[in-house]
């Protein structure tokens, strides 16, 4: 088999990515395009077409083809698998089947197209071997980084113990009644020398400590140029590094979780000047073959009010939960009041709530062991094969009033084996190399995408994909607990309100 060219075009013959395999000048390769689409007959459902010179094999994938373009004595038969094989390869790469995102991912695809054909002959590679192959991980970078990074750490406790013994020595020659020695001509006399001495060291050691208050101001002056152990640089530095490896930072949400992450960013809403914000965090850990080990929830309503006039109200709640929560009032909450008409107002009807300051009115909390009581349910099924494991998992949405938004569910990878061969998924995905995850993307779940499922292919053991971890956010609370009603003390008129509503997940994990 001699392949003289593979190519991506739209069906009127117009190339979007094409790699040649031997000597051909680009005229020639968009003429044998162009003309492509001429010599095919609607009438017959054939996948090759030839002419007097080449063949084209082809298939359709929705508004584009993948041509082949070989020579008219190779195996028609070889031909169509390296055919399949191309077609498998352009969705690993490409999210969907579009020009302008072949055009993007033109690159990708032609180190690609190079791991599967050489010098115009079929190269012996799977899928799997191809996405490793062009990952291009290197052992040695690996072993130059940690090398770097150790003496980066040698160098730094060197400096704290030159700083140490500038330090002892200045201590010294104060014991002794004698002047501080100058160091290294940094100061023209000797009491400058000393206060540098002091200087370095109290910069380094504070480097190493939990900054509580912000630091005094530093005097100002040539010394400034000597704070060797400075934070901010080295976090600089190592976010630089960080994104020359191709690493997307987001330093408004450093060590957050998800779905605190969206939260943050979550769009500000009209507050009016009684604003309540309903907050429940989930703690779940499941068992793999199914059986929940314990859930426990813990939600609140928290009450800030702006204007001064509105202090002396009342919160109509409405408690609709049938699942056994425990609800606790605050103590200068009526809470007999509470018990017999479920209202929440103060012991002393004639004082006001506080004015601007988040207040939390009510709380509850469940815990439970009772399986038909897990929100989202995670189904993760490995299953050893010849070459790896066959990984199927699914969800189901159990709370048909739930609506989970930014749902990630992120699986665990074998490390050093490449990235997953994905067959079918429902939502999107990422591979990230670096931490050996497989996140599965979801942009929402509720009533109408109740269920869902992804299978993947990896070389590993069925232990290598737990636990299972799940995050989202969503506007609908666990428990059907809502405020209703807002009404003054005196007069029992009602007064607008805005309430904010959010449940999100501190732990979810299948184990």
């Amino acid at each position: 088999m001699v392949l003289l060219a593979a190519a991506v075009c739209t069906k009127a013959g117009k190339a979007i990515v094409s790699r040649q395999f031997v000597e051909m000048t680009r005229t020639r390769i968009e003429g044998l395009l162009a003309a492509f689409p001429k010599l095919m007959n609607t009438g017959k459902q054939h996948t090759f077409v030839e002419t007097e010179s080449v063949r084209y094999v082809y298939q359709p994938m929705e508004k584009l083809y993948m041509v082949l373009i070989t020579t008219k004595n190779s195996n028609i038969l070889e031909d169509l698998e390296t055919l399949r094989l191309f077609s498998r390869v352009i969705p690993e790469y490409c999210r969907a089947l579009e020009e302008n995102e072949i055009s993007e991912h033109c690159f990708d695809l032609i180190f690609a197209f190079d791991e599967i054909v050489a010098l115009g002959y079929r190269e012996n590679v799977n899928l799997a071997q191809i996405r490793t192959f062009t990952e291009m991980d290197s052992h040695e970078e690996k072993v130059f980084r940690a090398v770097r990074e150790t003496q980066e750490r040698e160098a730094k406790a060197e400096m704290r113990r030159k700083a140490k013994e500038l330090q002892q020595a200045r201590r010294d020659a104060e014991r002794q009644g004698k002047k501080a020695p100058g160091f290294g001509g940094f100061g023209s006399s000797a009491v400058s020398g000393g206060s540098t001495a002091a200087m370095i060291t109290e910069t380094i050691i504070e480097t190493d400590k939990p900054k509580v208050a912000p630091a005094p101001a530093r005097p100002s002056g040539p010394s400034k140029a000597l704070k060797l152990g400075a934070k901010g640089k080295e976090v600089d530095n190592f976010v630089d590094k960080l994104k020359s490896e191709g690493e997307t930072i987001v330093s408004s949400n450093t060590g957050k979780r998800t779905s605190e992450a969206t939260k943050a960013h979550a769009p500000p809403i009209n507050t009016e000047s009684v604003h309540m914000k309903i907050e429940e965090k989930i703690t779940l850990t499941c068992g793999r073959d199914g059986g929940l080990h314990n859930m426990e929830l813990h939600g609140m309503i928290m009450l800030r009010i702006s204007d001064d006039k509105f202090g002396r109200i009342r919160l109509h709640v409405e408690n609709e939960d049938k699942k056994g929560v425990q609800l606790q009032t605050h103590p200068n909450v009526d809470k007999k009041l509470f018990t017999t008409e479920s209202l929440i107002g103060l012991k002393n009807p004639e004082k006001s709530f506080p004015v601007n300051s988040d207040v939390g009115v009510l709380k509850w909390r469940l815990q439970t062991t009772e399986e038909s009581f897990i929100p989202l349910t995670i189904n993760c099924w490995p299953s050893e094969s010849g070459n790896g494991c066959d990984v199927n998992i699914e969800y189901e949405l159990q709370e048909d009033n739930l609506e989970l938004n930014d749902v990630i569910i992120t699986i665990p990878l074998p490390s050093g084996v490449g990235a997953p061969v994905i067959g079918e998924i429902d939502g999107e995905y990422r591979h990230d190399s670096r931490r050996n995850t497989l996140e599965w993307c979801l942009p929402v779940i509720d009533a109408k995408n109740k269920s869902g499922s992804l299978e993947f292919s990896i070389a590993g053991q069925p232990n290598d994909f737990f636990p299972v971890q799940v995050s989202f956010i969503s506007k609908k609370n666990y428990c059907n607990i809502q405020v209703t009603k807002v009404t003054q003390v005196d007069g029992n008129s009602p007064v607008r309100f805005s309430t904010e509503t959010t449940f999100l997940v501190d732990k979810y994990e299948i184990l």
